[in-house]
């Protein structure tokens, strides 16, 4: 196995853009940006996916990947049930980090912060935005817990996709929006030569003060 999974292709560098820390933007939210446009205009397959990592008051860390739903100067937004395992975390302890990592350009975004969840009406919001499948899943709910059998959660979901078609303004109550605030942002990009290039940006008031680090 070891052989193996070292034989394995990486990058192919004639396929990495080229990335000046020096000509990057004063706001990581900008450079973020056009890196996710950047990927997402190769066709690269869910380039809004994330790992988020929490942990509770136990300190025991869990990992999952989720899709990122809005983006602006405050910060990174996703969504969940607050009865979910990364609802009760968060809820716990509310730091997180998010991880994007596109291996078809050699870039990862790393960011680190406090986490809050948004008032009951942006949750409203974001769930009526879902298709009625999804609405349906989120309403079922039981998120992590055990499952006797397929056939148990299909009953359920025919049930909820049920009610959900009946009543188009039907919302979860435990479905809620999180907004992650970042305390620091970090970029990481493989060059063809296969070094690597990591530029910080750490939260300072309203700068963004920028420093480079070791890979």
């Amino acid at each position: 196995m070891r052989s193996w999974l070292r034989s394995l292709p990486v990058f192919d560098p004639e396929q990495l853009p080229e990335f000046d820390p020096a000509a990057a933007p004063a706001s990581p939210i900008e450079l973020f940006t056009s890196w996710l446009q950047a990927v997402a205009a190769i066709g690269t397959p869910a380039p809004h996916a994330a790992n988020l990592a929490t942990a509770g008051f136990e300190g025991e860390v869990s990992a999952r990947t989720l899709i990122l739903k809005d983006l602006d100067e405050r910060g990174w937004y996703f969504a969940t049930q607050s009865t979910s395992p990364k609802g009760q975390d968060l809820e716990q302890n509310p730091q997180a980090a998010l991880t994007f990592f596109w291996p078809a350009q050699g870039r990862q975004v790393r960011i680190q912060g406090r986490v809050e969840q948004l008032p009951a009406p942006a949750g409203a919001d974001d769930f009526l935005d879902r298709p009625d499948p999804s609405r349906a899943a989120a309403l079922v709910g039981h998120q992590s817990e055990p499952l006797a059998s397929r056939q148990q959660y299909w009953d359920a979901f025919d049930e909820a996709l049920a009610q959900v078609r009946a009543d188009p303004h039907l919302v979860a109550p435990q479905w809620g929006v999180y907004l992650l605030r970042p305390r620091w942002v970090e970029f990481w990009a493989a060059t063809a030569d296969r070094g690597q290039i990591r530029l910080r940006y750490t939260a300072d008031d309203d700068a963004w003060p920028r420093s480079l680090r070791w890979p």
